[in-house]
């Protein structure tokens, strides 16, 4: 329960299906550490799992009448998520944190949970759903109902042991429908709005946080320090403030006056350099994929056909997937896409269901 409106009105609807239920928050980040701050440099609270919520998850419970804890990960999450992420921004990477905080941290420390207490399924406010394929003898991950909404994105690492006690009551909803369940229950958060960024930088300054999170750890010196931004023919066209200020497809911030817009095309950590280019130059068919989990099929040899996704709001496009050795994949689009990048989570589809995914790690 992160005291939000979606984990409070899953558990609501669960109540009213009859389950006997026990919720947990996760205390994730230490507050304390004041790594990300206002225009007046004063600390802000985390997006998620702040005491504010805490609070919330926990009033939610007392209304719907069931035992409520809140189990502290704050060195797991740092050690599992924070950490992982710093060094994917330093590496020249775009990461995404959210997927392994779900895979890594979340389900599989209630998995533990849910084992020592006896509770038979592990409930979230996922926008997914979970049905069990017989004639294959696995567990499926398919989009929530809702394509604004669905969150199967996120959760392509999960095994078929986790999925196998996964429940995700909101994945045949809306959003509307999750709110109208909180008000029909009175639940206090039912108004509440949603958090956006990602929840230990609630500020969006990425690089600020990286800055502020290695001088906490007195590990200063690998904070990167300006280089050159060249084209993509190799000249210098300009300085950059460091390569953690920098996305691939990224546009705003180079200061460089062209005729025509540039963006950020790729990032050489080794070299400490940005490499521009146009927009045709985001352009690319193909890349590699490390740590792939395949959920609907059972390690395939042959090549695979499947839509796929190379970030959170990439529309799915044609591609073939062949498997590698090593958990790897090589990733081939029947059309180009825009702005591929390493560290981000690609993430496999036939129609509804997730065939698998993986971690971008290189691009052609």
């Amino acid at each position: 329960m992160s005291g939000g409106v979606d984990s409070s009105a899953a558990a609501a609807i669960l109540k009213e299906q009859g389950h006997e239920l026990v919720g947990f928050t996760m205390q994730l980040w230490n507050q304390r550490r004041g790594l990300s701050v206002d225009e007046n440099g004063e600390p802000l609270p985390s997006r998620c799992c702040s005491l504010d919520d805490v609070y919330d998850a926990r009033r939610v419970a007392e209304g719907l009448d069931f035992p409520f804890y809140v189990l502290n990960l704050e060195r797991e999450f740092e050690r599992d998520v924070v950490q992982p992420f710093v060094t994917s921004y330093l590496n020249g990477e775009t990461p995404i944190p959210c997927v392994a905080c779900n895979s890594r941290l979340k389900f599989a420390s209630l998995d533990r949970l849910a084992a020592s207490l006896g509770c038979e399924k592990v409930a979230t406010g996922h926008y997914a759903r979970v049905e069990f394929d017989a004639a294959t003898n696995r567990y499926r991950l398919l989009r929530g109902r809702d394509p604004q909404k669905d969150q199967s994105y996120f959760l392509w690492e999960l095994t078929q042991d986790q999925l196998s006690r996964s429940l995700f009551p909101l994945g045949e909803m809306s959003k509307p429908d999750a709110r109208a369940a909180a008000r029909r229950n009175e639940l206090a958060v039912a108004e509440k709005a949603e958090s956006q960024e990602i929840c230990f930088v609630p500020d969006g300054d990425y690089a600020g946080f990286i800055d502020r999170y290695l001088e906490s750890e007195n590990e200063s010196d690998r904070v990167p320090g300006t280089g050159e931004i060249v084209s993509t023919n190799g000249a210098v066209i300009g300085k950059h403030a460091g390569i953690h200020h920098y996305t691939i497809g990224q546009r705003r911030g180079l200061g460089i006056a062209e005729a025509q817009p540039l963006y950020v095309i790729g990032i050489d950590a080794l070299k400490n350099q940005i490499i521009a280019g146009h927009q045709e130059e985001l352009l690319g068919d193909e890349f590699t994929a490390a740590g792939v989990n395949w959920i609907a099929l059972d390690n395939p040899s042959e090549q695979v056909r499947a839509e796929v996704r190379v970030r959170y709001r990439h529309e799915a496009a044609p591609a073939t997937v062949t498997p590698l050795p090593g958990a790897r994949a090589h990733i081939k689009f029947d059309e180009p896409q825009r702005a591929i990048a390493p560290g981000q989570a690609t993430v496999f589809y036939r129609g509804d269901e997730v065939d698998g995914g993986g971690w971008i790690v290189k691009t052609k």
